[in-house]
């Protein structure tokens, strides 16, 4: 059985997450949606609210779980028995920075194998950066993030659309 992770921090998630989602849960028998808890990161959502919204986008899709992690990606894909990561590489930027962490997995766990996935090239540019600097001055996400956020999104920063 090939069971695979896709982690992120998914704040907020986007249509091009949405797509990787869909993408990659018809190529593995099992897709875990990993959402990293980086208590690093100064995040728009709770790490609840990240994995409801996520599970909320993905009910329809009968291999894909949602769970949350914290620390190694490697020393989590140990504990649900995965060995598979999904990465979406948008640029080549992305393929330079992605190689690196990908050859660094395989070093601290032989097992563990890499996809690389180009995003749809209607998401190419799209990140969750982008959505929150949009949201931040009221702009507009609709062709950012799945319509059910967009009033969530814009709920966090005191904006009413």
């Amino acid at each position: 059985m090939k069971k695979a992770i896709y982690p992120g921090s998914f704040d907020p998630l986007t249509l091009g997450h949405v797509d990787m989602i869909v993408r990659s849960s018809r190529i593995v028998d099992e897709l875990v949606v990993g959402v990293l808890n980086n208590s690093a990161k100064n995040s728009l959502f709770s790490l609840a609210e990240r994995v409801s919204m996520i599970k909320e986008m993905t009910n329809s899709i009968p291999n894909v779980t949602v769970t949350s992690f914290d620390g190694l990606l490697v020393e989590y894909m140990k504990e649900i028995d995965a060995n598979i990561i999904i990465r979406g590489l948008r640029a080549v930027t992305d393929f330079e920075y992605e190689l690196q962490i990908a050859q660094t997995n395989r070093v601290q766990n032989h097992d563990v194998e890499t996809i690389f996935l180009t995003t749809s090239l209607q998401y190419s540019y799209l990140s969750s950066t982008i959505v929150k600097e949009f949201a931040s001055y009221g702009g507009d996400i609709s062709k950012f993030v799945p319509p059910e956020f967009i009033d969530r999104i814009y709920a966090k920063y005191d904006i009413s659309k």
